[in-house]
């Protein structure tokens, strides 16, 4: 029997994909209610609770970024990389920065120089360069809020202002994005982002880096307001680093392990990006042993 094509099936076809996003919307709303507040917990506690939470994002990270890569766990990528996250991890919580920030240089050196050969026995720079990158990646994840947060004092703000800021960009954007729609804002890289969901990212940044810094008691707002929009400007265009990886090797997500977002690059692509710029702004302002005052200060 031939049946002819319905006039309204486009309009079937579109309330299907609308269906597929609200469905999508409630999975990243669930997974950011149970992850949230683990992290928000542990960013509270502080200490080790914290630096281990972090490691293990960090590890997440490049298990995901040498899958991407090198389409396998590679594990002449993961060790040496690994070992210098589980070292940076062990030298923050003594508080040598610097050992930590070193080893990492390290990992990186050497995954570059085992992870150069292919899976077929091909020997190119190119790869070099991505085994290298993917630890100095994961070790960004890990430095950035680690040592942002050891401050005693305002590391606990720090961290809440920092995180404030990239989520609202985060929801914004998205909801602005989908509302309004409009031209695209790197149409190569992301075919999804617009300028409108990058405008409303920003306002919305700069409206929860604000607040939380209000009521941590902060009394320059300006200055922090403007920090804030730098962050998220930052971590917009992590995401789009991210997704401009992710297209080089022909990927849809790093991989499964957050329902709705995808993995751990996908859901701290920005935030891992603004996260270094809050810590080098931090170091710059007030040295390296009061980041957190260097950040919200001023």
């Amino acid at each position: 029997m031939i049946t002819l094509p319905h006039r309204n099936s486009r309009a079937g076809r579109d309330g299907g994909w609308a269906a597929a996003g609200g469905r999508n919307l409630l999975l990243r709303i669930a997974s950011a209610a149970v992850l949230a507040p683990i992290v928000v917990a542990a960013a509270y506690l502080g200490g080790w609770y914290f630096l281990v939470l972090c490691a293990l994002a960090a590890a997440g990270i490049l298990w995901e970024w040498t899958r991407l890569v090198a389409a396998r766990s590679d594990p002449r990528i993961l060790a040496p990389g690994w070992a210098a996250l589980l070292a940076a991890l062990v030298f923050a919580g003594f508080s040598e920065a610097g050992a930590a920030t070193g080893t990492i240089a390290v990992g990186a050196a050497l995954a570059g120089a085992l992870g150069v050969i292919g899976p077929a026995g091909q020997c190119t720079q190119a790869r070099r360069i991505w085994a290298a990158g993917g630890v100095v990646y994961a070790g960004i994840a890990f430095l950035g809020p680690a040592l942002l947060r050891r401050d005693a004092e305002l590391g606990f703000p720090a961290f809440l202002f920092l995180a404030a800021t990239v989520w609202m960009t985060d929801i914004c954007a998205y909801s602005v994005g989908r509302s309004i729609g409009g031209p695209l804002l790197c149409p190569r890289v992301s075919p999804n982002k617009t300028w409108a969901g990058a405008i409303g990212g920003l306002a919305g940044g700069v409206a929860g880096g604000t607040l939380v810094a209000y009521a941590s008691g902060i009394g320059r707002l300006l200055p922090v307001g403007v920090i804030a929009l730098v962050l998220s400007a930052l971590a917009q265009a992590g995401d789009l680093l991210e997704s401009a990886i992710k297209r080089h090797f022909g990927a849809k997500d790093t991989s499964r392990l957050i329902p709705g977002h995808g993995g751990l690059m996908d859901r701290l692509d920005g935030f891992l990006v603004a996260a270094l710029a809050a810590l080098l702004i931090g170091i710059l302002h007030q040295g390296t042993d009061a980041p957190a005052h260097g950040l919200l200060v001023w």
